[in-house]
């Protein structure tokens, strides 16, 4: 059972996110301690880790986003966010097998919902714990959102007009991949999507 395998990865890293010392994990998750539980935001949602589980608004994670969530326990570092230069994806090492995946899962999802995704862009920032991109990044609108407190991601919007369809880039923050490792990066930006297209479809 896949479920089964996620459960059981999601207890692996937690198990092993403890037997780490918890000396600056605090600083290191860039999260809000108490006991032994870390609290920040993550994807959108208020984000719990304890020794019993991950939590999204109180919803026990035992899928992939839990998965996401404690590998960037056990990956990330105290190096702080690094924003720019933005990177493509493919810009990382190594990252070549899941360039395809991570264009359609990432990228073209939400070519369909541009047009609403402008009209909703305020309310995406402020979910996703997010700000207006520099204004030097190109395209018809765009916004950095934060899925995890050290993961940064750039979104590019280019809206369908006469001459050409509609458009999505993805890129990440600088130093991204010192807080997770290349696959698992893919399936943040994923995930990113899968709530911008949520918060979206709220709005119907």
């Amino acid at each position: 059972m896949v479920s089964d395998n996620y459960t059981k990865l999601v207890s692996k890293n937690l198990e092993a996110l403890y037997n780490k010392t918890s000396d600056g994990l605090e600083d290191a998750l860039n999260a809000k301690k108490a006991g032994n539980e870390f609290f920040f935001r993550a994807f959108g949602k208020d984000c719990r880790i304890s020794p019993h589980g991950i939590f999204l608004d109180k919803d026990k994670q035992t899928g992939v986003l839990g998965i996401l969530i404690s590998l960037y326990g056990l990956y990330t570092t105290h190096r702080p966010c690094v924003l720019e230069p933005f990177k493509a994806f493919k810009e990382f090492a190594d990252t070549m097998p899941y360039v395809p995946a991570f264009a359609n899962h990432t990228e073209q999802i939400l070519v369909p919902e541009v047009h609403k995704i402008r009209i909703l862009r305020k309310k995406i920032i402020n979910q996703l714990n997010g700000q207006d991109a520099p204004v030097e990044i190109p395209g018809d609108f765009s916004m950095v959102l934060y899925p995890l407190p050290k993961i940064a991601l750039c979104y590019i919007f280019y809206e369908a007009d006469e001459d050409f369809e509609a458009g999505v880039t993805c890129l990440f923050s600088s130093n991204a991949s010192c807080f997770m490792p290349v696959d698992g990066l893919a399936d943040v930006g994923e995930y990113s999507s899968r709530r911008i297209l949520e918060i979206a479809a709220q709005d119907r």
